[in-house]
């Protein structure tokens, strides 16, 4: 029962998000799906049935990907209700999911280890090479420029201010990627996160010399 469960839930994000352009598509939420599950067997924690669901449908909901926030969690609730799950599961993954966004650096209390799992896979493919990648395709979509050094890095914002603010791809690793890595919960996660939190600092080095001129 519970195989086919994912399969219904793979079938509909793939098709709800096999298309986007931000770094929000299926093949983002698969790389979730098998970090978290990782994890969980590294860490020997967690319920992982429940881990994969919540990675899998980490996305559905998110604003940025809906007109509205309530739009995105009418989407994830009505696809839930569809699934052959109990209450008490279904809670727990809309629990997961609403629980495990950056939003700003804004910090939200974690109460299950399953969130803490979901949330690191989540930040784990926000840095790195994928991570660089994700940046710069989210940005082009957002309208973003890639660097505007008259732009201040912002340290402190709320959600509206994350969310619009002015800002520019490179500001990106700033405001969030370059947070992440001490932000993760699990040892397991601290480790996989050493040599994608490297990459984006020779990463960037290598942006300004190329920005001044000096290569």
């Amino acid at each position: 029962m519970r195989n086919q469960v994912i399969e219904q839930t793979e079938n509909y994000v793939r098709n709800e998000l096999g298309e986007d352009a931000t770094g929000h598509d299926w093949f983002h939420v698969d790389r979730v799906r098998r970090n978290a599950l990782h994890i969980c067997k590294e860490e020997t924690t967690g319920d992982p049935f429940i881990i994969e669901m919540a990675a899998l449908l980490h996305d559905i909901a998110d604003e940025k990907l809906n007109e509205s926030s309530e739009k995105g969690e009418e989407k994830l609730e009505s696809f839930l209700q569809t699934l052959l799950l109990t209450d008490t599961d279904k809670r727990h993954i809309k629990q997961i999911i609403e629980t495990i966004s950056f939003k700003g650096g804004q910090r939200t209390t974690l109460s299950t280890i399953e969130a803490k799992i979901v949330q690191d896979a989540d930040r784990l493919d926000a840095i790195g090479a994928i991570g660089i990648a994700r940046a710069f395709a989210y940005g082009g979509k957002k309208g973003q420029s890639i660097y505007d050094p008259s732009i201040s890095v912002r340290n402190e914002m709320t959600l509206e201010e994350y969310r619009k603010g002015k800002s520019t791809s490179i500001h990106h690793f700033y405001e969030k990627l370059l947070k992440l890595k001490d932000l993760l919960n699990t040892d397991t996660a601290r480790k996989m996160a050493e040599s994608r939190q490297q990459m984006m600092v020779t990463f960037l080095e290598q942006f300004y010399r190329e920005w001044d001129g000096q290569v």
